[in-house]
């Protein structure tokens, strides 16, 4: 028997021996794989920081310039240019000489393509050229015999064998006939504007004696030919002024004249009614031009100061000419401004021979270049801004190339009020796209990130007085029979899916909150007082009928209460808007309060995300009360403290730090909210607290827009800055969350 029992204990030791092993290795293989699994969530982290910040690092690189070989340019030498051109590949040109000599040449090579005689009359030659505010290849010339007229040149693209066979064919030609379309008995033109919309056309001469003329002639087009006839409307002026500079706005309705003591002023089309004068410099101003868009003008001065002004609707319902931002100078006199085709950024030269490159919403100089080794005589800038012409002397030509993929992009522009065009003041505004290049971008972050924290308060507020009370309620007073139903249900509704929700609050809760409101104004009313009542009767009671409901069931008995508080909401809404709100609350917020109401607002989003936090919340913060010891809780009891009390000053401050956890991760949800916020919003980037007003966010923006915007654009890496700014920012509130928690953990733990 011995030997037996020997032999079985010999098994049983080897048995526990092998099962202790496997049992080792599996706790060293979960060891590991727990292991791995953080570090690869801490680098999976890490990864998207950095990737956010490689997509983000190019908005704020300088910009760059570098030049291209110099070509002699036969012939150039003995003729002066008067305008320069050329065309969005950087391999066509156009030069136009004094002579009214018009050539095409090939960029790569120098080689002539086409050459052309402008329609100068014998011995003419030109005065003045002034290109057109659209941008569109039109140009006006006035000559020195009183005679003004537009050309115009294109480019048309042609593949005769396929791509490989692409060909530029430039041509030139003069969309209102070659005859003068402005006749003028001042040769001497010292100033030359033009402008031509889809309506009107406005040519306007500045001449000695401060002598001003202006053809404002309207469009009318035949449907059946397509001819376009010019019905003309001729006003002269003259101002007191020595005038340096002359411009015209893009919708035709404002000329503007500067001169030589700083001052720019504003004159009415076609009726040349002066309007405002503005004093844009201490010193003279050398040159002038319109923006793109044909709104802002802007104005050089003899001190290398550009300075931006545009008209601004005053109190009295009219637009006065504002000066809006100054860049800064480089000290010599601005000889040319180019406007930019496709931003709201322009080029400056100045007689120093230096190339400054500026962007107006930005309101900074992005580049500053030393031409002096080219002096310059003209230059032209690309439609795409990537490249510079330059016709330096000697008839030599060069090409700089231009590095300048985000101008736009500053931390005024982003971060500050920036006063944008057509606005009365400055503001913040997110407005990223439009239907025309015309269109001044404005990418403002902070609309949105007030309305990520906007989203996130109103949510916060609605889940976290429910969801604290509910977990501590449910933790420490409710039965447990009870609580096997509650808990579970509640933890479930985490599982209904956000864009479920954000249908639901847009769609049904939205409209019926609209026609509903003064229902749910009284509902916050009565419900306190209501529920104080109710608590007063039921303290009133008998101890019998009290101790008829079981501990921890109160709850049931209080749901009719809550019902017959909510059915008498809804039966006093319509009297109390009768006699205090004029029959409709939403009509009297709107037309006598003065508060707009949207139908999807704040209070939609921060009852939908809060509905959606809520489970978040109660699930960890009942966890955390229900883990506190009971030996605590009945300790306190024991020394005569009353349940409440026992909640209030032991199970609550013990339980702290996971409470502190859950309020954490339940800001963390609502600030990342993306489809609630997207549904139940009508996204508009408004900074107001209204309640009555909606949001855009930061999740929701970067939902919106991202699928539309263009690929390594400026709008494309704003968007990842959006992201990159919402990653810090959840990052920043997290780890500050944990350091909390570890504090309280710390302080409550002798508990």
């Amino acid at each position: 028997m011995n030997a037996v029992f020997g032999k079985e204990a010999v098994a049983k030791s080897r048995r526990s021996a092998s099962f202790h092993r496997w049992r080792s290795r599996k706790d060293h293989a979960v060891r590991w794989l727990i292991a791995v699994g953080g570090v690869g969530v801490i680098i999976a982290v890490v990864l998207i920081f950095f990737y956010l910040l490689w997509v983000v690092f190019p908005l704020f690189l300088p910009a760059g310039a570098s030049l291209g070989e110099s070509r002699s340019m036969p012939g150039w030498e003995r003729s002066d240019p008067v305008y320069f051109s050329l065309e969005e590949q950087l391999e066509v040109g156009l030069r136009v000489t004094e002579a009214g000599e018009a050539t095409f040449f090939h960029i790569p090579d120098g080689r002539e393509l086409v050459s052309q005689r402008l329609p100068l009359a014998p011995g003419a030659s030109i005065s003045a050229v002034a290109k057109g505010v659209q941008l569109d290849g039109k140009t006006a010339v006035a000559t020195n015999d009183g005679e003004v007229f537009v050309f115009r040149h294109s480019y048309e693209t042609r593949f005769s064998g396929g791509v490989e066979t692409r060909k530029i064919n430039p041509e030139l030609d003069f969309p209102y006939g070659r005859e003068s379309l402005l006749d003028l008995d001042f040769p001497a033109v010292t100033g030359l504007a033009f402008s031509d919309g889809n309506d009107a056309m406005v040519l306007a001469a500045v001449g000695p004696g401060g002598r001003v003329r202006v053809k404002h002639a309207s469009k009318t087009e035949n449907l059946m030919t397509g001819e376009v006839t010019l019905e003309e409307d001729i006003h002269e002026t003259r101002v007191s002024f020595n005038a340096t500079a002359v411009a015209v706005s893009g919708n035709q309705r404002w000329l503007y004249l500067s001169d030589n003591q700083g001052r720019v002023y504003s004159f009415t089309l076609p009726a040349l009614e002066a309007r405002d004068v503005v004093q844009a410099s201490d010193s003279a101003i050398t040159a002038m031009t319109m923006l793109l868009g044909g709104i802002s003008v802007l104005a050089g001065d003899a001190d290398g100061v550009v300075s931006q002004l545009f008209p601004v609707r005053g109190e009295d319902n009219r637009f006065h000419l504002r000066l809006i931002r100054q860049f800064d100078g480089s000290g010599s006199p601005v000889a040319h401004i180019l406007s930019e085709q496709r931003r709201k950024g322009f080029v400056a030269l100045d007689t120093a021979q230096h190339i400054s490159v500026y962007h107006s919403t930005a309101g900074q100089r992005v580049l500053y270049e030393d031409l002096g080794g080219l002096q310059p005589r003209k230059i032209a800038l690309a439609p795409r801004s990537n490249g510079l012409l330059i016709e330096g002397a000697g008839g030599r030509l060069q090409m700089m190339d231009l590095d300048n993929e985000h101008p736009e992009v500053s931390f005024s522009s982003i971060w500050s009020k920036v006063w944008y065009e057509n606005y009365e003041e400055p503001q913040y505004v997110w407005q990223s796209s439009a239907s025309t290049n015309e269109f001044e971008p404005k990418f403002s972050l902070t609309p949105l990130v007030f309305g990520t924290i906007k989203a996130s308060v109103y949510a916060m507020l609605f889940a976290i007085p429910l969801a604290l009370m509910g977990a501590a309620y449910t933790a420490y007073f409710m039965s447990p029979q009870l609580r096997k139903w509650v808990k579970p249900g509640i933890e479930i509704m985490a599982a209904l899916p956000t864009v479920i929700l954000g249908f639901l609050a847009g769609l049904w809760f939205a409209p019926w909150l609209e026609e509903n409101l003064a229902s749910v104004f009284m509902l916050f009313l009565l419900m306190p007082p209501g529920l104080f009542g109710f608590a007063w009767g039921w303290h009133k009671l008998s101890l019998g009928d009290r101790l008829r409901i079981p501990a921890g069931w109160e709850p049931i008995v209080l749901v009719p209460a809550l019902l017959g508080l909510a059915w008498l909401s809804g039966g006093l809404a319509e009297p109390v808007q009768g006699v205090f709100f004029g029959g409709d609350l939403r009509e009297w917020l709107s037309n006598t309060a003065g508060i707009s109401y949207d139908q999807r607002n704040a209070m939609v989003v921060g009852a939908a995300m809060g509905f959606a936090v809520i489970p978040t919340i109660f699930s960890i913060a009942e966890d955390a009360v229900f883990g506190v010891p009971k030996a605590l809780s009945n300790g306190s009891l024991a020394l005569g403290a009353t349940p409440w009390q026992t909640l209030v000053f032991v199970v609550l401050p013990t339980a702290s730090p996971g409470i502190f956890s859950a309020l954490m991760i339940g800001l963390g949800r609502a600030v990342g909210e993306t489809m609630i916020v997207l549904m139940a919003t009508g996204n508009t980037p408004v900074m107001d607290w209204n309640l009555f007003e909606g949001m855009r966010t930061l999740a929701a923006n970067i939902a919106v827009e991202m699928p539309e915007s263009e690929v390594n654009s400026s709008h494309y890496r704003i968007l990842f800055l959006a992201g990159l700014v919402l990653f810090m920012f959840t990052f920043v509130v997290n780890t500050a969350a944990e350091l909390i928690r570890q504090r309280l953990r710390e302080k409550y733990s002798s508990l």
